[in-house]
């Protein structure tokens, strides 16, 4: 083991010490200890345990500690501090421009113990009322993440729409004929993308791939006559397809769809010939044309065949949103505030507010008394607002044993209630099942929010019995959430089909915090058409009238 990694070992150490509350003087001599170490112009390996000892400035205590690292690998205390501290909380030590001291109010005051649950709360603003943070330092923080979620190469849709469009820019500018597509993946809405995928026209496809060769900044990994694939400094893989313009639309339609889909599609169309456009290669397979965010190979060829594809939703399609916080809680923006931006720059009928409940005391959640004063807010900008509405709502916390955290006479006074986990993830599947399953079949409960917690490239959620879970909804009239946070995208568009055979109603909704967040519907949009929602039953795209009538007919406790 070299100095470096002793080093490394005695700073960890050190620092969990400190987020221990362990004795400050002990804290400071090994945080001096491992700057001295990494400088030091030999090999501590090569030492004797006498010779370490005789080290200035490490001593007995220290090099016993140096020494148990050269003898075994490890060490046995920094172990035990491990042992004792998440492992998300141990993963936050290596982010830029947050120590201890910080992370100590991040674990033990806003109890967030992983770093998807730390960008989630920076993107609800929610450390900003934490001593030691304020605005520079959450967005730095946010920036940290990122840059940490990147690494990997994985990037979620949102992350990405920007330098999707500096390729196309970028790409369609080599040449003077050049013309990019966007292919693969993102042009599918996937939720996650592994690469960028471009289809490049051009006449001269040579002179194109010199071009494309000399950008700058990139390391390439495939090099083929009509195939580049690499790297950028993002760290994002960009894979180009190189072609002539008659053979533009096989090669975007063959780099679009999945594997699955295309093979299923080569049995029936050749697709080696040349066409005009996607529509003719379905319509000489005797289909109707396939959206791309459905060509997964699931069974959206066989619908195609029978002509049953969903007319899918568009954003133009949604005439409210639900499910939003305001800084009644841990929102940034005023009621009103929102309701004038849904009104008039959103165009909507309605706004739903659902800010957080008692539980939620990390995010200011609403005592009783605060509940009744926000309704008679609400009440008073609804006259002033009027035709616009504003739906009384909560995010009501399930609890461990699945209960709502309000008694039923205050349930009862909410137009509708989003029922959502955000405590004590840790459950195996039968235990997150019974839970929600339990909240579900409460009456009051109007929509089961985020139904597995997840949140994408840093946090799986909690697994659930998905077909019970939707199972229970569609017997208990409760809608499910589509959480449009791009961190979110959650119930997973792979069990939208099952819950809209099963009758159960989706809705997009936007978890806004500030009111760019609204704009999250975009992405709720998106991941709405991948599993092959349509409008009618989109909970969000009902009108106003009846969008009171299904509440009115939900608290009446009628079928919908």
């Amino acid at each position: 083991m070299d100095n470096k990694k002793i080093a490394s070992h005695l700073k960890l150490l050190s620092q969990l010490m400190e987020l221990h509350h362990q004795n400050p003087f002990k804290i400071k001599t090994i945080a001096n200890s491992y700057f001295k170490i990494d400088k030091l112009p030999f090999k501590l390996a090569e030492k004797s345990l006498e010779e370490i000892e005789a080290i200035d400035g490490l001593g007995k205590s220290l090099s016993a500690k140096i020494w148990e690292i050269l003898q075994t690998q490890q060490l046995q205390e920094l172990n035990d501090l491990i042992t004792n501290t998440p492992s998300g909380v141990v993963d936050m030590l290596a982010i830029k421009g947050i120590g201890p001291k910080k992370i100590d109010i991040i674990w033990n005051v806003l109890a967030i113990d992983t770093i998807g649950e730390l960008y989630y709360a920076c993107n609800e603003n929610r450390l900003i009322e934490a001593k030691g943070f304020g605005l520079k330092t959450q967005e730095d923080i946010k920036l940290a993440i990122e840059f940490k979620m990147a690494s990997n190469g994985k990037f979620l849709y949102a992350k990405i729409e920007t330098l999707n469009q500096y390729y196309l820019t970028l790409l369609g500018d080599l040449t003077s004929d050049a013309k990019a597509y966007t292919a693969g993946e993102f042009r599918r809405k996937c939720e996650i993308i592994n690469q960028l995928v471009y289809v490049i026209a051009c006449a001269d496809i040579s002179l194109l791939h010199k071009q494309i060769t000399n950008l700058p900044h990139i390391e390439i990994i495939e090099n083929q006559a009509q195939n580049l694939v690499f790297k950028d400094i993002n760290n994002a893989t960009i894979n180009l397809i190189l072609c002539t313009p008659e053979n533009l639309i096989t090669q975007l339609f063959k780099a679009t769809g999945s594997p699955a889909h295309i093979s299923k599609m080569s049995e029936l169309v050749d697709l080696e010939k040349n066409y005009l456009s996607e529509n003719e290669i379905y319509a000489l397979a005797g289909m109707a044309y396939i959206e791309p965010e459905l060509r997964e190979g699931n069974n959206e060829i066989e619908k195609a065949l029978h002509n049953s594809l969903p007319v899918l939703i568009t954003h133009a399609d949604l005439k409210g949103t639900l499910h939003n916080h305001s800084n009644w809680s841990d929102g940034v923006n005023t009621i009103e505030e929102m309701a004038i931006y849904c009104r008039d720059e959103l165009q909507l009928q309605y706004l739903g507010l659902c800010d957080h409940s008692k539980s939620a005391v990390y995010a200011k959640g609403l005592s009783i008394e605060r509940v009744l004063q926000q309704h008679q807010e609400i009440d008073s900008l609804n006259k002033k607002l009027a035709p616009f509405k504003i739906f009384k709502g909560i995010e009501s916390d399930i609890l461990g044993d699945g209960s709502l955290d309000y008694p039923e006479e205050i349930l009862s006074r909410f137009d509708f209630v989003v029922a959502s986990i955000h405590q004590n993830l840790k459950m195996d599947e039968e235990k997150a099942t019974t839970r929600l399953i339990k909240a579900i079949e409460n009456p009051h409960t109007t929509i089961l929010g985020h139904p597995t917690g997840r949140l994408l490239l840093s946090r799986k959620g909690y697994d659930i019995d998905y077909k019970k879970v939707i199972d229970a909804c569609a017997n208990n009239n409760v809608a499910i959430e589509i959480n449009a946070n791009p961190l979110r995208l959650d119930l997973d568009w792979r069990w939208h089909q099952y819950a809209l055979n099963k009758g159960v109603k989706l809705c997009i909704n936007p978890d806004a915090h500030r009111l760019e967040g609204f704009l999250d519907m975009h992405y709720g949009v998106n991941i709405a058409r991948k599993g092959g929602l349509n409008k009618e039953n989109c909970l969000n795209a009902f009108n106003l009238a009846d969008m009171i009538a299904y509440f009115s007919a939900k608290k009446q406790g009628l079928k919908i």
